[in-house]
């Protein structure tokens, strides 16, 4: 069975690679622009154009597919496969091929863009992937086949990569299912269905007023790719990774402990340590470290 791919995202091109290992035969990839990035703003492709042409895809960069239908029909597929694209598909491009999407959560929890995040900044203990049939609604389709993980207290990229291989491993059954013609279609329960949204930079912001476990997942969610931080004198702190040491420090709510041998803050229910973390203009350190060439910030407040 060929497969058209449709994905542009760190998560598509893990999917991909996934799919190209299990020997899935994909006859070509759409992927999104280039698009302007990093301080010269120069234009780069995405990590799925990249990777595609390097195992010899024919890749295609589509602005709007609405606008390349005559072009899509004219590629050789069975079936489209979609993960993490970032355009929402027209009706005919639905009603020309079956269309299937790998999504990151256990549907019809978590809809959206960012599924991995949210369900790890709400604290859950599990999560998954749904592979489901593409519908005009956002993540409203029908279920095809949906399998859980336990998400091991891990942060946001090593929890996107298992995710992204499992997801590419349950493509593989799918097109079994359609080739034995044993697919079945399970419709969601819409009215649970509960909905995420892209996060910005200033979601990022730690806030200690609040217990441990809410500033750990904050920081395991976020830091990698949206990015974390604290307001520290007027400057801006970036955190990498943090633990809850309440079993053994306390202090008073967005205060730094007088402690030289690691960087603790103090939180509602008892402390969080800053394993790493990066000044203005340095780079990322342990946070013991950093407290060792700031013994000035000890006691002070973060904002």
């Amino acid at each position: 069975m060929k497969v058209l791919f449709l994905g542009s995202s760190t998560f598509s091109k893990i999917v991909l690679e996934k799919m190209l290992d299990e020997n899935v035969e994909v006859s070509a990839i759409i992927t999104q622009p280039d698009k302007r990035a990093g301080r010269g703003k120069k234009l780069l492709p995405t990590e799925v154009n990249v990777f595609g042409k390097e195992k010899g895809v024919e890749v295609f960069t589509f602005d709007k597919i609405r606008n390349h239908m005559e072009e899509i029909k004219k590629i050789d597929y069975d079936l489209a496969v979609v993960a993490s694209f970032g355009q929402i598909l027209p009706q005919d491009f639905l009603d020309f091929k079956l269309t299937i999407n790998v999504h990151p959560s256990l549907l019809p929890k978590y809809r959206g863009p960012s599924p991995i995040q949210t369900a790890i900044m709400n604290g859950d203990l599990q999560t998954g992937v749904t592979i489901m049939k593409v519908a005009k609604e956002v993540d409203s389709g029908d279920i095809i086949l949906q399998k859980t993980v336990d998400i091991n207290g891990q942060y946001y990229k090593e929890l996107e990569q298992r995710l992204a291989s499992l997801g590419g491993e349950m493509i593989v059954e799918v097109i079994k299912q359609i080739e034995n013609r044993t697919i079945k279609f399970t419709p969601q329960n819409h009215d649970d269905a509960t909905f995420t949204h892209k996060f910005n930079k200033e979601d990022g912001k730690l806030d200690f007023s609040l217990q441990a476990n809410n500033i750990v997942n904050k920081t395991r969610a976020l830091s990698e790719e949206v990015g974390c931080f604290i307001v520290l004198n007027d400057r801006i702190i970036k955190i990498g990774k943090v633990q809850d040491v309440s079993g053994q420090f306390s202090c008073q709510p967005n205060t730094i402990l007088n402690y030289k041998k690691a960087f603790i803050i103090g939180c509602a229910d008892g402390a969080v340590e800053i394993l790493t973390c990066q000044a203005p203009s340095g780079k990322m350190v342990q946070g013991r470290d950093f407290i060792n060439g700031h013994n000035n910030i000890l006691g002070e407040k973060v904002l």
